[in-house]
């Protein structure tokens, strides 16, 4: 099934819109990447608070870049715009901190993040 496709079958959309798209979905599969992070950063043996606190911030934030970036009645520009904006903010965040575990999960997190960030930062020209 095309996230795309879906999109476009929208009665107000009829501009380009694939890069939004692939921000959504990127922020999608990033929401969920920095769950399972969390989870396991919680079965390490080691205190992983600010980790977990970083990975679930950025999962909500991502989850909601995507449910804004599919929603095209009606737009409101200026808050899809911050929206991107800040995950772009919350993945660089979330990228930092795992990147400084040596754990495997926090590495996928970190490389997930990273590409979001540059999804969401490329989709910003097609806000408007």
């Amino acid at each position: 099934m095309s996230l795309q496709k879906m999109v476009a079958a929208h009665p107000q959309v009829d501009d380009e819109t694939e890069g939004l798209i692939l921000a959504a979905r990127h922020a999608m599969l990033c929401s969920l990447f920095c769950t399972s992070c969390a989870d396991a950063c919680v079965a390490e043996g080691m205190d992983m608070a600010q980790c977990v606190r970083t990975c679930l911030d950025c999962a909500d934030i991502c989850a909601a870049t995507a449910r804004l970036a599919v929603r095209r009645t009606a737009q409101n520009i200026d808050v899809l715009r911050s929206q991107l904006e800040t995950c772009i903010t919350a993945c660089e965040t979330c990228a930092a901190e795992c990147e400084g575990h040596d754990n495997p999960h926090c590495q996928l997190c970190a490389k997930m993040c990273r590409e979001c960030a540059d999804d969401c930062r490329k989709a910003l020209p097609d806000v408007k």
